[in-house]
């Protein structure tokens, strides 16, 4: 059998197994699996180790490609020909590129060429400085590298290579870095991400005309090259968009796409890279060019993306940073004069790369710090510097020495991108002074300022309820009397897809809400839009583009940018048809934790069980009546403002319910030492203060309507609360305060919605009323409040 398999004859597939005494790593589709699961492995568990770091993982991907290779593991020889033997390294290297090739058709999706064409003059100026000086610097460089240890190189190939390797930005990495540093929205961030876009297209344009030059025939046939691949891009603007359209046109808006027209796209896409590698130019080209012209809106192009984007992602491309590994030999890089040319290199990369845009972005008239940020930015590496080096590898104009170093250039400029950035910039912050309004309730009770809340949403599942309670909301009319900030939350992923939302998002921080294209997205926007016009309220949509764990970070930021009075975010449980909640997604619950455990302001989640139905309701047509019920505390007298705030529209009836112990009690059933606890509780003068002005305003037109429940305990309490299950909406306080609460049940899995949000969830209340729970904004949060929020983490800990 090892004669059968050595390195001179082909592998086959497939092994008989190990009982017949067949070595299933010397056949190529075993082989192959270990290889990947071994990749996936570790590649997953460096980008874990470097998540602290904010490190993007083509870092990890990178380091583990050369762990792999024979710069560590590699070293050993029985690891390196059994793991990566010589005869299975065309298979590896097929996959490799065959996942590269669909990579970079998603990668030309996230190209939007009218986003270039909109690219401002600054922007322009920024993006050909970066490209211009470190190109130069590159071809300089080139000359002290073929006098030493590149001698014998074809000189003109080897100059544009160099060049082009040092003057490219990874246009997805910055990306990743913008929203992981939450700069996305900021000058610097939307500047780095249009000027990267310039670069992105210009490092191709160079890259062709390095692979045509490098090319062993004449200058003829390099120009010849040039041409064809000229004439194929021109030929693919006429054609390819004439064909993506129709596709397109017939795939219907909440239809599953046919799939005949996702294999027919993918075919193209096959096709297109021979084309190109047939012309000389590389298939990449091709696949990259296909994926420029497609459709960017609509479900035709996120079906495509989909159905791509994890097998090629999570799968395939890491093979290819495993294939440039194993051609990485950092052992190459021997003596002083290597390692000296090595720091050359990174310090002609950083120099003409910083400095070009530095200077640029100095006579723009940006700051000193935005623009060292914005130098740093655009001096990150990634994939495509890995793709250039590659190509010149294979074509034989770079070699082992020299595509170490490069390799290590790259590495070393992404590396350093993120904490330099975090070092030397740091975005303005608003004068704390200015936020005034921290709450619904006003200290001097003027009501008549305007009103700001920060509304959150993770899709469109809860958009005609949060629309429904604006409504309820909007209080009197009043010009201007709200203004409601709505934030679309969308997680940010290592997929493909996430960086096309990111690249979206960069002009003015509202991803896939543009006029005119046809989606869900649009649904939404039109929704905002169209209520804000009838209903004269302020409707200022915006995005946070963040992880699950940076993701309050956004929600806490924006609301003190905006300066609110209240933060409503969406319960993590949804309704079910049988009318029980299922979890939407369980870190969505560890958001509304933090938001609530550090929010400027008040804060409200918001149990959706269908306020009005699935669709808006027009203010004349509004009917709820609201309830609050009251047991007093200053989350309670918070949600009574709310309640009073919502009764002031002409549609809806407040009731509020005063809960209080019957007298003649004496706490068997609530919990309670009524002997150490003589006195009232502290804030009781507050709510009866509170209340006194709520009974004055209860006499008026009927709006409110004020009543006071004595009650012997909490069964007695329960069954007073389930005689108003009909209302249409529950506003309660998320940490009541007195001795009936006290007596509430706590163990629940949702204690940050305190007692009574628990209650009005359980199965004790059958109700389709949605719940508002209030949360008043405290400088310092009670211990018993910040306990609730803290014990579902101590909870999560002990499952784990």
């Amino acid at each position: 059998m090892a004669v059968k398999c050595e390195s001179s004859s082909p592998m086959h597939a497939t092994s008989s197994g190990l009982l017949q005494g067949d070595n299933p790593l010397h056949y190529s589709l075993p082989l192959a699996i270990v290889q990947i699961c071994l990749v996936l492995v570790l590649t997953r568990v460096l980008a874990y180790f470097l998540r602290p770091l904010r490190q993007p993982r083509v870092i990890a991907e990178i380091i583990g490609g050369i762990l792999l290779g024979p710069s560590a593991l590699g070293r050993n020889q029985k690891y390196l020909h059994a793991i990566f033997p010589p005869s299975s390294l065309t298979v590896l290297d097929t996959l490799a590129n065959l996942g590269l090739l669909f990579f970079l058709f998603l990668v030309g999706t996230e190209l939007d060429p009218r986003s270039l064409r909109r690219t401002g003059k600054k922007a322009l100026g920024i993006a050909l400085a970066g490209i211009t000086l470190p190109f130069v610097l590159g071809i300089g460089t080139s000359f002290a590298l073929r006098s030493t240890i590149a001698k014998g190189v074809n000189q003109a190939p080897f100059l544009v290579f160099m060049g082009v390797a040092l003057s490219i930005t990874a246009f997805p990495v910055l990306a990743r870095i913008l929203a992981e540093l939450k700069l996305l929205t900021t000058d610097v961030g939307r500047m780095a991400m249009s000027a990267a876009a310039v670069n992105d297209v210009a490092a191709w344009i160079l890259l062709a005309l390095a692979i045509a030059l490098s090319g062993s025939g004449s200058p003829i046939v390099s120009l010849w090259v040039l041409l064809s691949g000229t004439g194929f891009v021109l030929l693919c603007i006429v054609i390819a968009p004439i064909i993506f359209k129709w596709m397109a046109r017939q795939c219907s808006e909440g239809e599953p796409v046919n799939e005949l027209y996702v294999c027919a796209t993918l075919a193209i896409v096959l096709a297109a890279g021979f084309c190109t590698d047939a012309i000389g130019i590389h298939a990449l080209f091709g696949a990259f060019v296909v994926g420029v012209l497609v459709p960017k809106e609509g479900p035709f192009a996120g079906a495509l993306v989909e159905k791509v984007e994890d097998l090629v992602s999570g799968l395939f491309l890491p093979l290819y940073f495993v294939s440039s590994g194993l051609k990485t030999n950092v052992a190459t890089i021997q003596g002083a004069q290597s390692w000296g040319l090595l720091v050359l290199v990174i310090a002609t990369s950083c120099f003409g790369k910083i400095a070009g845009t530095v200077c640029v972005s100095l006579m723009c008239k940006m700051s000193v710090q935005e623009s060292l940020a914005l130098g740093f930015l655009m001096n990150t590496k990634g994939l495509v510097e890995l793709i250039v080096l590659n190509i010149g590898k294979d074509k034989g104009v770079l070699n082992h020495q020299i595509f170490a170093i490069m390799v290590l250039m790259a590495l070393f400029t992404t590396f350093m991108t993120t904490p330099l950035v975090i070092a030397t910039y740091k975005p303005a912050k608003m004068a704390v002074t200015e936020y005034k309004h921290r709450t619904i309730m006003r200290k001097d009770k003027d009501t008549s300022k305007q009103l700001r809340i920060l509304t959150c949403f993770h899709g469109t599942r809860n958009i005609p309820t949060l629309i429904n309670l604006i409504e309820a909301t909007r209080g009197t009319e009043k010009k201007e009397g709200l203004r409601v900030y709505a934030m679309h939350l969308l997680e940010l992923t290592e997929r493909p897809s996430a960086i096309l939302m990111v690249h979206k998002a960069r002009k003015n921080g509202l991803p896939l809400w543009n006029k005119g294209k046809v989606g869900e997205s649009n649904q939404v926007i039109v929704a905002f839009e169209t209520f804000g016009q009838l209903s004269k309220v302020s409707m200022r949509p915006t995005t946070a583009i963040s992880t699950m764990t940076s993701m309050h970070e956004d929600i806490i930021a924006s609301a003190e940018r905006k300066r609110v009075s209240m933060i409503i975010l969406p319960f993590h449980k949804h309704i079910r048809l049988d009318g029980h909640f299922e979890t939407t997604r369980a870190d969505l619950r560890n958001v509304n934790r933090r938001v609530l455990q550090h929010a400027p302001c008040s804060v409200g989640i918001l149990i959706d069980r269908g306020l009005g139905g699935a669709s808006h309701v027009s203010a004349s047509e509004v009917d709820y009546t609201a309830l609050v019920l009251f047991f007093g505390g200053h989350d309670d007298r918070e949600a009574l403002a709310y309640g009073m705030r919502v009764a002031e529209h002409p549609g809806i009836t407040l009731n509020v319910v005063r809960f209080v112990t019957d007298p003649e009690v004496v706490g068997p059933s609530v919990h309670v030492d009524i002997v150490q606890d003589s006195g009232p509780r502290p804030g009781w003068e507050d709510d009866e203060s509170f209340l006194a002005d709520l009974k004055q305003k209860s006499t008026g037109d009927g709006s409110i309507i004020f009543e006071e429940r004595i009650v012997k305990d909490v069964t007695e309490t329960i069954e007073a609360i389930h005689a108003y299950k009909k209302c249409n909406l529950f506003i309660v306080g998320r940490m009541s305060e007195g001795q009936l609460v006290l007596s509430f049940d706590t163990k629940s899995d949702c204690p940050e919605l305190g007692p009574l949000g628990n209650l009005l969830t359980s199965h004790e209340i059958s109700t389709t009323a949605s719940v508002l729970v209030v949360q008043k904004y405290l400088s310092q949060l009670p211990e018993e409040s910040l306990y609730t929020l803290k014990k579902g983490d101590e909870e999560e800990e002990t499952e784990i």
